[in-house]
């Protein structure tokens, strides 16, 4: 059986160049066209007035433009809303706090004052990104002065100090209505633990948080609470923790996995009476190796002849 394949100019496959990947609905044509302008102009990429806050500018401006048509139900200056009750009502300036820095814009509004702009609302100041920048710095351990220093130098934006409180204690807010919402009835599995990680209070330092991880009967892992701790919780703390799981909604545990804490089993059922209760793997290996090895030259139970 003879097989025939066409030729191939490898040559041509050679200088064939890929087209560059853009994100669905960018023109990348367009984008170097306006690269190469602001380029031309002497416009800076970056920075106070420079080429991102313009489009930026731009663009919120256009969503927020079309967002009043189609509450208006017409186009700018189309005759359809000539004396045909509410309509456009000029716009106001309005500066609100980017990624790429302060941006001011022109917020349009209406005859009647019942349009509500949803790309940026009424009274909204920052948009989304940059309460999640304030947010990771918080939680890399930055003080509320040194978050506003950063935003002020890097990007040329005035934060308050209140302001980024007001932010970090939105989150706790909903933290706790997290911390606090109801569960299932019944996890096949539930693994009770620690990890240490650096907390800043007064100074930095390692503190303990406690961690219950439950396998849900779909089969997904679902963290039911973390609590914090000093370091010397035993197993009367780790009651408390299975009867507030309780509260919220957990009638029993089918598995529970934690490590040898002396009691803890008992206090797992305490609460749920028929939960199998599990030594950690790890935990147990690490037991059995200091059984059989000991510290220093001991040789612990293998020890002396």
């Amino acid at each position: 059986m003879t097989v025939m394949t066409d030729a191939v100019d490898t040559s041509a496959v050679a200088k064939k160049k890929t087209p560059a990947s853009t994100p669905e609905g960018v023109d990348a044509e367009l984008v170097g066209r306006l690269v190469e302008q602001a380029r031309a102009a002497g416009l800076q990429l970056t920075g106070e007035g420079g080429l991102l806050q313009q489009l930026t500018k731009r663009v919120i401006e256009a969503a927020m433009d079309g967002e009043i048509t189609d509450h208006l139900g017409y186009e700018k200056h189309d005759p359809a809303g000539k004396d045909g009750g509410n309509s456009r009502n000029g716009t106001r300036a309005k500066t609100v706090l980017t990624d790429v820095g302060p941006v001011e814009i022109s917020v349009p509004r209406d005859r009647e004052g019942s349009f509500e702009p949803q790309i940026v609302r009424k009274r909204q100041r920052r948009l989304t990104g940059v309460e999640d920048m304030v947010l990771s710095l918080s939680a890399k351990g930055l003080t509320t002065g040194e978050i506003s220093a950063h935003l002020a130098e890097v990007y040329g934006a005035e934060v308050s100090r209140q302001t980024i409180s007001t932010i970090t204690d939105k989150v706790m807010d909903g933290m706790a209505e997290w911390q606090n919402r109801p569960l299932d009835k019944v996890y096949p599995v539930v693994f009770l633990d620690a990890i240490n990680v650096k907390i800043r209070d007064g100074k930095v330092a390692n503190r303990p948080i406690y961690v219950a991880l439950a396998v849900t009967v779909e089969g997904t892992r679902d963290i039911l609470g973390l609590w914090a701790g000093d370091g010397g919780e035993g197993a009367k703390f780790w009651f408390s923790v299975c009867t507030e799981l309780k509260n919220r909604g957990v009638e029993d545990v089918l598995m529970a996995v934690c490590d040898g804490l002396t009691g803890l089993p008992d206090a797992i059922n305490t609460v749920w009476p028929k939960t199998v209760v599990q030594t950690c793997v790890v935990h147990r290996s690490r037991k059995e190796t200091r059984c059989c090895f000991g510290t220093g030259s001991s040789l612990g139970w293998y020890g002396s002849p």
